[in-house]
């Protein structure tokens, strides 16, 4: 028996392609049968399931963050600025991370990050707990470089699964950001529920533990996990310097723009309008309308080059963020936002895709690391921005500034989709 850790991983992934291979005869018919027909794959559910334990902490942060420390603090701008701390960092270490995932697995990477992230976790919570001095909370965002990127593994599973299975991988690609819709829905609520009903710290404390829990589970999963694989000669030092990847991460970036801005200019025009408890639902129905649409879109069988479809994809977002800035009551507001919401999926959906053509197998966690950097700081920047035109400009200005992020995307698109063309020419994308 070989015991070539190398050669077992890739007899082990090789006898998953030929389930994978056997199950397409044996489909059963229904709007949900290709997922039933991914989660099948041996081990598939597994990994699925604790990544999704994994990656929920992620949506928590935030909200944890800015609620622990302007409860103790009472300073909304300290824990602003804290929060943005951390985004910061993330997005600034996940490539190098992602790159690391890439050349030594995802094992051994993901560990010592989530080990990382407890220990900075763990010191913020007792710095609020024990009054430290201000800077100290920003010395203690140092912990979240060593995020994993929990997304981009998944994300990675799956395309080694089912390289040569299109569809599959369209689906497995769905499948994906319907759960990261999911746990923006769930997350943000439940981190909001938990400083307010329990103790300040229970928010932060509480994404710690499920982020280090489920990073231990999801790791556990080696029998799909994508072998490691060293750095091709002569390749990109940079990821961005990979042939169309940058154009997709400028989208990813004023698309972020877009749905940072709209979240604040959504909070800001539910206090003028009203709506009580309904706020927290109202707000979340943006999501809700991308996970249907990323449910339905999983289910199809895709046409057309992929070019088309992911700037289809931006223009569908940004023309559905123009009647947002005409909302002038609560139901039209609900409604509006879900109809907003529909085009997120495909479009996010296209766009990964596009970065798992783009780049080597050998970067591929890398790449879509890089591409979720850019989302990250265009989420920042975006509420920033927003934040100002709301205190400058009034509540009703707010829409301003995901309609020119939107506009911004769609321009991008269009610019590098000629670019993109060529990259993908090889594979006739």
């Amino acid at each position: 028996m070989n015991r070539n850790p190398a050669v077992r991983k890739a007899v082990d992934i090789a006898l998953l392609r030929r389930r994978v291979s056997a199950a397409r005869t044996s489909r059963r018919r229904g709007p949900l049968a290709p997922y039933r027909r991914i989660l099948a794959v041996p081990g598939a559910l597994a990994f699925t399931l604790a990544g999704l334990a994994a990656r929920l902490p992620l949506s928590m942060l935030g909200v944890a963050t800015v609620a622990m420390i302007a409860a103790v603090r009472d300073s909304y701008a300290l824990a602003g600025a804290v929060s943005a701390t951390g985004v910061v960092v993330t997005a600034a270490t996940a490539p190098l991370l992602g790159r690391l995932v890439d050349r030594y697995g995802q094992a051994r990477v993901a560990l010592p990050g989530a080990a990382v992230f407890a220990c900075g976790a763990v010191a913020m919570l007792l710095c609020v707990r024990l009054g430290a001095p201000d800077w100290a909370l920003f010395v203690c965002c140092a912990g979240e470089c060593g995020i994993p990127s929990i997304g981009a593994m998944t994300r990675a599973r799956w395309t080694e699964l089912f390289r040569d299975d299109p569809a599959a991988a369209h689906t497995a690609n769905s499948l994906e950001q319907v759960l990261d819709e999911c746990c923006f829905m769930v997350g943000p609520v439940l981190a909001l529920v938990l400083c307010t009903a329990a103790f300040p710290e229970a928010g932060l404390l509480c994404a710690a533990l499920l982020l280090t829990l489920g990073t231990l589970l999801f790791t556990a999963q080696r029998r799909t996990e994508p072998p490691a694989r060293p750095a091709a000669p002569g390749s990109p030092g940079a990821a961005l310097r990979m042939p169309g990847l940058g154009v997709v991460t400028a989208v990813f970036l004023a698309t972020g723009a877009l749905f940072g801005s709209m979240e604040v200019s959504t909070v800001a025009v539910l206090d003028v309008l009203g709506g009580g408890p309904a706020k927290g639902g109202v707000l979340a129905l943006q999501a809700a309308g991308s996970c249907l649409a990323g449910v339905v879109f999983g289910g199809l069988t895709l046409r057309g080059p992929l070019v088309g479809r992911f700037t289809a994809g931006v223009a569908g977002m940004a023309a559905g963020v123009l009647p947002l800035t005409a909302a002038d009551g609560l139901g039209v507001l609900a409604a509006l936002l879900f109809l907003a919401g529909t085009a997120t999926a495909p479009t996010m959906i296209s766009g990964m895709t596009l970065v798992q053509r783009l780049v080597p197998p050998g970067r591929l966690t890398e790449g879509m690391s890089t591409a979720y950097t850019g989302l990250l700081i265009g989420i920042s920047a975006g509420a920033a921005a927003a934040g100002r035109i709301v205190e400058g400009f009034g509540a009703a200005r707010g829409y301003a500034v995901p309609a020119t992020a939107g506009a911004l995307a769609l321009v991008v698109a269009l610019a590098g989709s000629g670019r993109l063309r060529a990259a993908l020419r090889p594979e006739c994308g």
